[in-house]
Order: structure tokens, then sequence, then C-alpha cells
């Protein structure tokens, strides 16, 4: 087993399943740009490793509740701006992978840690998850198409309009989550993908990526391009973070 350590994300390789835990639970695993960064190194990991399946986990009670604000008061909308781009950017090139993606989730999902949950193939919850996406509350548009392409237009528009969190059997029920498991099952799921992941080549799944994908990335990064450089970015995330620490 190889294994390769940096301070937010631990991945383990081993008989071509590349296992990214997501290694900030005293965060709630929230996307700083060092995460980022973590897990777009750990990719390049795997793929260069000749990993078939790539699972996302994550280390706490969370499997990742969105981005990490923690330098709010001294980052500027550009600085901003430029972190959630990258986060899109990211969340695109996990979708189109020619390898299988899994995510196993926990806990609270929110913003872009439920987006990077619906940008993986096979999307496992544990009990008592729940999912959310807020960023409409602070003017941000992210992931919209591939959300709609999981659970269909209107489906996905309630969502990103009420931004309240929904719970793990109900996320199922709208096609957000293909499986809901309990924490002792997982490693006999992550078997049972990995076996049927291993069938096809990367040229295959590349393809079959391709074919089955009804999203527009290019449209999604200009509509999110488009969200974020509106002036008073991060005014208007400090403005929703205060009105949620409130209630």
């Amino acid at each position: 087993m190889d294994g390769h350590v940096t301070p937010a994300v631990v991945s383990e390789i081993q008989d071509g399943v590349a296992m990214l835990w997501l290694a900030r639970p005293e965060r709630g695993n929230a996307m700083s740009a060092e995460m980022v960064g973590a897990i777009e190194a750990s990719l390049d990991d795997a793929i260069g490793a000749g990993a078939r399946m790539i699972v996302l986990r994550a280390q706490g009670r969370n499997f990742c509740t969105g981005l990490d604000l923690a330098d709010l008061g001294t980052i500027t909308d550009g600085e901003l701006a430029l972190r959630i781009i990258r986060i899109e950017l990211l969340l695109q090139r996990i979708h189109g992978l020619p390898v299988t993606t899994m995510a196993v989730a926990s806990g609270r999902v929110f913003g872009a840690g439920a987006d990077l949950f619906a940008a993986c193939d096979l999307r496992v919850a544990l009990p008592g998850t729940s999912f959310a996406f807020p960023g409409p509350a602070f003017g941000l548009v992210l992931g919209t198409g591939r959300l709609a392409g999981l659970v269909g237009d209107a489906a996905a528009r309630r969502l990103l309009l009420a931004g309240a969190a929904v719970e793990a059997e109900r996320a199922q029920a709208l096609g957000l989550v293909t499986d809901i498991i309990e924490a002792a099952a997982v490693d006999g799921a992550v078997t049972a993908a990995r076996a049927a992941a291993k069938r096809l080549d990367a040229a295959t799944v590349a393809a079959l990526h391709g074919r089955t994908r009804r999203v527009d990335d290019d449209a999604d990064l200009a509509a999110l391009a488009r969200s974020v450089a509106r002036p008073g970015l991060v005014a208007r995330v400090a403005a929703y973070r205060a009105a949620m620490q409130r209630k």
C-alpha cells in the first residue's frame, strides 16, 4: 500500500482503489484553498498510479460543511471568487474522470461539500446525513447543472431556492443519493463497487461519462463567474453567515 499525506487530505491507494480522506475534521472538513489543492494532487497521484476507482470519505463527523470561511475578515472579493472558481474546476474534473468515483458521506454535507458529493458517480450516505445548497442565499451559482442532471430541473430549483437541509431519505428519493447504508457496510460497498469498476478500462469509462453527461461545463463556469463577479461577494457571505449564527 502506498500512502500520501497532505495537511488537508490523506490518500491511500490499494488494489486499484484510491481512498481520499478529507482530513480537516476540526473545521468540519470545510473546503479551504489548501484542501482544494490537496484533492487535486491526490487525484493526480491516483490516476498516475493506475487507480480504477476513487472514493471520497471524511474524517470526523461531517463529510464537508462547505466553504472554509476562517479568513473571511481578511480576504478580498477577488481572492474569494478565485477560490470558488477553483472549486468548480475541481468538481468538473471529478465529474469527468476516466474512473469510477464514489462519495461516502455522513453528518452535514453543505454547499461546496454537497456539490463535491454530487460530482461523483456513486453517492452513498450514512443514516442521519443531511444535504443543503445554501449558495444562492449569498448570490452564488455553483454546480447547478450537475445537480439538475441528477434530480431534474424542477427539483434542483426547489433545493436551490429553499436552501434548507434535506435528510438522506429525501435526497435518495430525489436522486441525489444512490444508496443509504450503515457504517459497518461501507467496506463491503466499496469492495462491490471496485469489482464493477475493474471491468472497464479508462477509455471506456471516459467515453461513457462523456455520453451520459448533460452538463455544459463552460456554461456552468460562466454562470458561476458572473455570480462571483458581482461586487460585494465577501459582504454577502458575511451577512449570510451572521444570519445563520443568529438562528
